[in-house]
């Protein structure tokens, strides 16, 4: 949707759903892609599944892929989660990871109501092996220590979002920027001072009509 396009991932309780919202107050194209573009399918195939999933939670590639190449906004956010991710992730300029500590995840999700995913224990167990294992999320993002209030979490991604943008206009300054160290596409730092470096971008195809949309966990 954007001429860059952005994704912002992370295990659930990080704050995905809270940022999105921030980023659309403050006049940004951004997309809940787990209401927006989320449905049950096999995560391989794309064939649409029964039941209600974790591992099953995927988007729709068609979708996203025709959401990137709509270049009407400057640019454009994809927030949430989905099992799939690895079949569109070549399509964005970069990618951010929320991540905070298991504390701070359990209380969050200690607010959580029962019927809310995360709400009841055996979700929660998942969550947790999910925050250590990081299985679920895409390597080598840019994180963010989702910790902080929602207002400087997303201060932290406009920032490096712009940052970004400087280093796709001026791809000859890239190699003077990873000797300042700001961009290292092997580091994963615990801290907002890693770096991603920008991805080509994919041909995008054709939009498809999506289908009813299931929000499942991200």
């Amino acid at each position: 949707m954007g001429v860059r396009n952005y994704l912002i991932e992370g295990v659930s309780g990080t704050g995905k759903t809270s940022v999105c919202k921030e980023l659309q107050r403050r006049g940004y194209y951004a997309i809940n892609g787990d209401t927006e573009l989320a449905y049950q399918g096999d995560p391989e195939t794309g064939k649409p599944t029964d039941g209600l999933t974790h591992e099953h939670h995927i988007w729709h590639v068609d979708r996203v892929k025709a959401l990137v190449a709509n270049h009407d906004e400057a640019v454009a956010f994809f927030c949430g989660g989905s099992r799939n991710f690895s079949e569109f992730v070549n399509l964005f300029d970069g990618v951010f990871v929320l991540e905070v500590d298991l504390d701070t995840l359990n209380r969050r999700l200690d607010e959580r109501m029962e019927d809310e995913w995360g709400g009841n224990q055996t979700e929660r167990e998942l969550i947790a092996r999910l925050h250590q294992t990081k299985e679920d999320i895409p390597k080598n993002g840019i994180i963010i220590d989702a910790t902080a209030s929602v207002a400087r979490v997303v201060d932290e991604i406009v920032r490096q979002s712009e940052a970004n943008k400087r280093i796709l206009a001026d791809p000859l300054s890239t190699h003077a920027s990873c000797e300042n160290n700001v961009l290292d596409v092997d580091a994963k730092a615990p801290s907002v001072t890693a770096r991603a470096k920008p991805t080509s971008r994919s041909p995008a195809h054709a939009p498809t009509a999506v289908a009813d949309s299931m929000t499942a966990a991200s």
